[in-house]
């Protein structure tokens, strides 16, 4: 049976041909089209000529090393030796804001004003401006002029003995009067006497003491019998506010200038009198006074009441916090709580910031200009030079001064028995904190929950990620986990050339 083909069924085998030959032609034109054709009409099996000439790889890890071993040089590149390498233990932390402050001086009692005591004429100046003394130290000697003051004196001393001698005389009467030789109106008589001579000597005792004279002048005068010629006006005690300067007797101030050349017996003499009305500069071997202005000097004529020089109490200080209106609760709240301020000074290299500070007190009113709220925080200030010149002149600075600037660290929240480490001992991870714990020659990267953090330390929570005794890396927590990272990641091994 012969077959009848039509002229469009001879025609369909060109429509064939022609595909290829087009695909051949788009090869040459577009690159890589004859690959990408071969891939998707070839066979399941790749001929030896188009298979890979690489082995089967392992997927491409997703997760990094948990450990680390770093060598000698790495730990020295790191700056990890026995003093960065840490051992956690709980303690508390504060979180705290910083406020400016500077440091000023005690209102009252840094400055000391020494005055004349009384009207007279400068006979010796004994120390000088910047000098060091201690409390009881001499500073002047004044040799009295005031003539209302000397007849005051002189009147006291004269009553003094007739009183005396009246006593005497009523003392003998009596014994007369007991034996009925004499009429008990003689006797009434004189003791009306000796009582007018004492009424009279107590408002002489009161006029000396308008003049200035203290209870221990006006009791050495009637011990002595000696009118108070001269005065020895010496450094008072910070701490005490009587206002009874120790004067001293002519003939004992005269004593004291020649100690040093008077014989042994001479001294010894002199000595309990000196000791009894002047106070010793040795009961005060700590406390140092500086001179800081002398206005008055040799032979000049002074009133009582005129100043001699002024002393300052450079070793009790004060902070003054500048804080804003705002700020006052969270002030008070650390001053209620008794919480530990931290004081820092710029600009001073190395330098250990002071801790342990506590906030006295609070000014009662804003400054109308400034709008500052301040507040006061005491501040101990250590010597840092002690040098004695060859004339016996002590001279010492201290380390802080008033006027200097500093940063106050105000606690405003509190964690207790938690981990406290340096901010460079945790190192970020997309949304996990990690520390570095030591285990042998190996660092353990270890997840932690950080609570706080601020440029300086982390607060991380004892939640048994860390165990108090463990040691971790102090520093460098960020290279540790780049190192970390790099020795993980294996080498992209079509990395450098393709097929």
């Amino acid at each position: 049976m012969t077959t009848q083909f039509t002229s469009a069924q001879r025609r369909r085998p060109w429509h064939w041909l022609l595909l290829p030959a087009s695909l051949a032609a788009l090869s040459l034109i577009v690159p890589g089209v004859r690959q990408r054709f071969l891939i998707a009409v070839g066979p399941a099996s790749a001929t030896p000529a188009t298979a890979h000439d690489h082995p089967a790889q392992a997927p491409f890890p997703t997760t990094t090393a948990e450990a680390i071993a770093l060598s000698s040089a790495a730990l020295a590149n790191l700056g990890l030796n026995s003093a960065t390498l840490l051992t956690v233990n709980r303690s508390d932390h504060f979180r705290s804001i910083n406020i400016p402050g500077m440091v000023v001086e005690r209102p009252g009692r840094t400055q000391i004003h020494v005055s004349a005591p009384l009207t007279g004429v400068i006979t010796h100046v004994h120390s000088l401006p910047g000098e060091a003394v201690t409390p009881g130290t001499l500073l002047f000697e004044i040799r009295l002029t005031h003539e209302e003051l000397v007849t005051a004196q002189t009147e006291f001393l004269k009553t003094l003995g007739e009183l005396e001698v009246e006593q005497r005389e009523v003392t003998r009467l009596e014994q007369v009067a007991e034996t009925g030789a004499l009429s008990g109106r003689t006797l009434l008589e004189r003791r009306y006497a000796r009582d007018r001579l004492q009424a009279l000597l107590k408002a002489q005792q009161e006029a000396l003491r308008l003049h200035g004279l203290t209870d221990q002048q006006v009791d050495a005068i009637a011990t002595e019998r000696r009118l108070l010629r001269s005065l020895l006006v010496t450094a008072p005690e910070p701490d005490e506010h009587s206002h009874e300067e120790p004067l001293m007797l002519a003939a004992d101030a005269e004593a004291a200038r020649r100690m040093t050349s008077d014989p042994a017996e001479t001294q010894q003499e002199h000595l309990p009198k000196i000791a009894k009305q002047m106070t010793s500069a040795a009961e005060h071997p700590g406390h140092l006074l500086v001179i800081e202005r002398l206005a008055a000097s040799k032979g000049q004529a002074v009133r009582a009441g005129d100043p001699l020089c002024t002393l300052s109490d450079p070793e009790h200080l004060l902070i003054e916090g500048h804080a804003f209106a705002e700020d006052r609760d969270t002030i008070a709240r650390t001053a209620a709580q008794r919480w530990p301020v931290v004081a820092l000074f710029p600009g001073l290299e190395e330098e250990q910031p002071v801790t342990g500070l506590q906030v006295a007190r609070v000014a009662v009113e804003i400054d109308p200009q400034s709008r500052i709220l301040p507040f006061y925080l005491e501040l101990r200030n250590p010597r840092i030079r002690d040098l004695t010149g060859p004339d016996g002149q002590r001279y010492v600075d201290w380390k802080y001064l008033p006027g200097q600037r500093l940063q106050l660290s105000i606690p405003v929240a509190h964690w207790s028995d938690q981990f406290v480490v340096p901010a460079a001992a945790v190192a970020r991870d997309g949304a996990d904190r990690l520390v570095f714990r030591r285990n042998g020659r190996l660092f353990e990267r270890v997840p932690v929950h950080v609570l706080h953090e601020d440029g300086q330390s982390a607060v991380i929570a004892d939640d048994g990620s860390l165990f108090p005794g463990d040691v971790i890396a102090g520093r460098s927590a960020a290279q540790i986990l780049m190192a970390l990272r790099s020795r993980a990641v294996p080498v992209d091994p079509h990395a450098g050339h393709s097929h």
